[in-house]
């Protein structure tokens, strides 16, 4: 995500005129026509078009996000989460008793799973086309069997890009909310001992990998 005031180089608490003065600042060093890089000029533009929008900073400032200058992967990750929350919303337990953070790992787990054998799946029906094609020897002059196998392979080429990007989504949504943690209600059981709805994750570094994350196809082959 690109980062408005690191671009303008300015405070997160920076005023209108502070951010107006950075701004004419860095557009007069980086104008193309002052020899300045157009891709840097028109980054300057958008972080200072971002902080003046007083919805768009609250947005950022609250999210670390912005639909305009979003990665496209984080865009769908955001996506990806808001289906999660849309689901604890409706979730009626009493808060507490249960850990949502524990269903949105597993959730998305399981969608990273789907889509992965999903895409072994799509890579062997695309094989097995072009292995057809392949054996297609005499062919009359309006190929018509070699054109429809073609479009089949372009077809599944578009689907798998397609779950690509949603295992991609999926992981950046597990990274997005890798560092919450949920505190979970102790409740007392009849015999008198008490347990936790959930038990707490065991301490690790947050370098290491989550443990919801589905291994990679060659891992799971």
């Amino acid at each position: 995500m690109t980062n408005p005031y690191e671009i303008l180089g300015v405070r997160r608490d920076a005023t209108d005129d502070q951010v107006k003065a950075a701004y004419r600042r860095r557009a007069k060093a980086t104008h193309p026509d002052s020899g300045g890089d157009p891709d840097a000029f028109s980054r300057v533009r958008k972080a200072y078009e971002l902080l003046q929008d007083p919805v768009r900073r609250k947005v950022f400032d609250d999210t670390g996000y912005d639909v305009e200058l979003a990665d496209p992967v984080d865009l769908q990750a955001l996506m990806v989460i808001e289906k999660l929350v849309n689901q604890l919303t409706l979730d009626e337990r009493e808060p507490g008793t249960f850990d949502p953070l524990t269903r949105m790992r597993t959730d998305l787990s399981e969608e990273m799973r789907k889509a992965r054998f999903s895409k072994r799946e799509l890579e062997r029906h695309s094989q097995r086309i072009e292995h057809h094609l392949e054996r297609l020897e005499k062919r009359p002059s309006t190929d018509i069997l070699g054109s429809m196998l073609r479009a089949r392979i372009k077809t599944i080429a578009i689907a798998i890009s397609e779950t690509d990007a949603k295992i991609k989504a999926n992981e950046r949504a597990c990274e997005m909310i890798y560092d919450y943690s949920y505190e979970v209600d102790v409740q007392e059981l009849e015999d008198g001992l008490a347990v936790e709805d959930q038990s707490p994750p065991a301490i690790r570094k947050r370098e290491d990998r989550p443990l919801w994350v589905v291994p990679s196809a060659a891992q799971e082959g």
